[in-house]
């Protein structure tokens, strides 16, 4: 039986964004090796809402806006959700203490799925209030990717780690593996409206599969820790990892757009201005794009 959460603020924390580890020395996108270590695990496929981690462990993050303001952000941590009403200038605890949040979906509605280490929730009131999901199939609930087809609100993918990529067709009741090649190490997952998906593999690279999971084939030899598809143009994407790298023909082919020393994770595009993006760097620095991803600069 599904368990409401009600919200509380986590014991003894400020609210504010605990810092991130040290990542990797700059590289360009292409000088990342697909078995390179390095960067802090993170995937985003969201409406609009930010979330943020950090810690001297390191943190995994995710992001998104809220669909109808570009100004109230959300930010999921290894210790609940947080809020912004100012664009990211400002934060405060929202809800779920201590519950990971690495993962935000919100497939239209007032649906969001939240998904991290040991975490797998759903809330039907647009954050109000979170029920458990306890679904047969998955062989844990170590959820580090996650998706919904933007197609059918039915169809859920999720990378478990160490396991593979599982699928739900019914709406998060079930799942059944989708492939035990890929998904074990995936950090960023998303579905494009045309049925592909996009994953973010830690020792693979961004990989591409057209059959449900069945095949792959990799599309930029990054370690890639975000991935945001724009609501309103599809075939504007954006990735992150050692910096953020912009896509406008669905994925298929990359460029730089902001190099940083210290990495980014959650990434998310505003569904009320299409040209509006926000990124969050492992640095805990906000960096904002108002023309469609071409150029970024610290916000906040």
């Amino acid at each position: 039986m599904a368990t409401k959460t009600k919200r509380r603020r986590p014991k003894g924390r400020r609210d504010q964004v605990p810092k991130q580890r040290a990542a990797p020395p700059q590289r360009r996108w292409w000088q990342y090796s697909a078995g390179a270590a390095g960067l802090a695990a993170i995937a985003v496929v969201l409406a609009l809402t930010v979330l943020h981690g950090g810690g001297n462990s390191g943190r995994e993050e995710s992001a998104g806006v809220n669909p109808s303001n570009s100004q109230k952000l959300v930010l999921g941590t290894h210790v609940g959700l947080y809020v912004s009403s100012d664009g990211g200038r400002h934060w405060r605890f929202d809800t779920l203490s201590g519950d990971d949040a690495m993962n935000l979906a919100r497939p239209g509605g007032d649906t969001i799925w939240l998904a991290g280490h040991q975490v797998f929730k759903k809330s039907m009131d647009g954050g109000g209030s979170w029920s458990d999901v306890r679904p047969d199939g998955l062989p844990s609930l170590d959820i580090h990717g996650f998706a919904v087809d933007p197609g059918n609100a039915s169809i859920l993918y999720a990378a478990v780690a160490g396991e593979g990529l599982y699928r739900s067709r019914d709406g998060g009741r079930s799942f059944s593996l989708a492939s035990n090649q890929v998904g074990g190490n995936v950090m960023a997952l998303a579905v494009l409206p045309d049925g592909r998906i996009l994953a973010g593999d830690m020792q693979q690279g961004l990989l591409e599969s057209s059959d449900h999971g069945a095949s792959w084939k990799q599309r930029l030899r990054a370690q890639v820790m975000g991935l945001a598809i724009n609501p309103n143009d599809p075939k504007r994407l954006l990735a992150t990892g050692a910096g953020i790298a912009l896509s406008n023909d669905g994925g298929r082919s990359w460029r730089s757009v902001l190099d940083l020393p210290d990495g980014a994770g959650p990434v998310a595009w505003s569904q009320s201005n299409a040209k509006l993006a926000y990124a969050v760097g492992f640095n805990r620095t906000l960096y904002r794009s108002g023309n469609g991803g071409e150029s970024w600069s610290a916000f906040g």
